[in-house]
């Protein structure tokens, strides 16, 4: 079997069989050779930018990984989460990475090195009491570089995965199954209106990210709530629009849903999560899709911070190791971990 024809198999059998996936992950190994690391600092992920990092509470350090970003050549982080970020008495995200930066800064002149460039993001159900756009607003005037739609709250994550029941009233703190999809409507957020249009207030947060041309990610929502999304993109004419990780089960896109959703100017973020030990989707199956999609509607990020993650730095670095491994040029892997997501954040600006 040729390479186009093996590829074209691969997307056409999601889970693969076990042996196939043995052998070609095998050969990929044994092929790939990258240049020999020297801790602390980490080689292979020079000037990449990884528009989507964790720093919350229990995850990885903000300014250590800051610090390693910036030591091994990175050029950006945007911190999808930071510690202290949806507390009613901190000063908001970007504000928090602000302060990370000024530290950042500190320590990179000690060392000589040029600081990594830092940004926040902001996520829609963070509104410290605000009407949801005015919060979207104040979010993005003070610096948030992106935007995403309902994450851990929202309906379809605790349909999928439960949560915590703190979050819709009751007294718990213990991590609940997955809720029935009636139940998810009710304790979580959800972005349409009973006709499956984007609520209002929705429709507002779009607009904002229009207006300011600050990124929007779709984060966890359902296919519905997707395809709704992308319609609002193309009647704003937003181009800095993202879906993360969609081979997630969260996701779960085929290639066509890809491709139709590509063909709106909207980048499908792959992540280490995804080929992580936790999901396990075949590597060569999403270079295979990159391959299929084309480079240009794509970015690379890690999606890393959870302590079962290597680090954001390190899971970048797998990351983009195997894509080369498994078929990408040198030149792809940098147009999708470095020129395409530098566009999304205006980062040559």
């Amino acid at each position: 079997m040729d390479d186009e024809l093996l590829a074209e198999a691969r997307l056409r059998r999601p889970d693969g069989a076990p042996h196939d996936r043995f052998l070609s992950s095998y050969r990929a190994r044994m092929g790939y050779r990258g240049q020999a690391l020297v801790p602390p600092a980490v080689f292979g992920v020079e000037d990449a930018v990884d528009i989507h990092c964790h720093a919350h509470e229990g995850q990885q350090d903000a300014l250590a990984i800051a610090k390693l970003a910036s030591a091994s050549g990175m050029k950006g982080l945007l911190f999808k989460s930071v510690v202290g970020m949806n507390r009613p008495d901190a000063p908001g995200p970007a504000a928090v990475v602000r302060e990370v930066e000024a530290d950042l800064g500190k320590w990179c002149e000690e060392h000589g090195i040029e600081p990594v460039r830092l940004w926040s993001g902001w996520i829609a159900t963070d509104t410290r009491g605000m009407p949801l756009p005015e919060a979207a607003r104040c979010a993005v005037e003070d610096g948030a570089a992106a935007i995403w739609m309902p994450v851990f709250r929202s309906a379809n994550t605790l349909h999928k995965v439960g949560g915590l029941p703190v979050w819709w009233g009751e007294d718990s703190r213990e991590w609940s199954d997955p809720l029935p999809w009636p139940d998810a409507l009710r304790a979580g957020a959800y972005t349409l209106d009973d006709r499956g249009a984007l609520k209002r207030d929705y429709k507002e947060v779009f607009r904002i990210a229009a207006d300011h041309d600050v990124m929007v990610s779709f984060a966890h929502a359902t296919h519905e709530e997707i395809y709704a999304m992308a319609d609002e993109v193309r009647d704003l004419g937003i181009t800095k629009a993202v879906i993360d990780h969609p081979f997630s089960p969260f996701i779960d896109l085929s290639l066509d849903q890809m491709r139709e959703l590509a063909s709106a100017g909207i980048t499908m973020n792959f992540t280490y999560d995804e080929i992580s030990p936790l999901l396990g989707v075949d590597p060569a199956r999403m270079c295979a899709a990159i391959q299929a999609l084309g480079t240009r509607h794509v970015t690379l990020s890690s999606d890393a911070g959870e302590p079962l993650f290597p680090n954001t730095v390190e899971a970048l670095r797998l990351l983009r190791a195997h894509m080369r491994a498994f078929g990408l040029s040198d030149e792809q892997v940098h147009e999708t971990s470095s020129v395409n997501p530098s566009r999304l954040l205006k980062a040559d600006a």
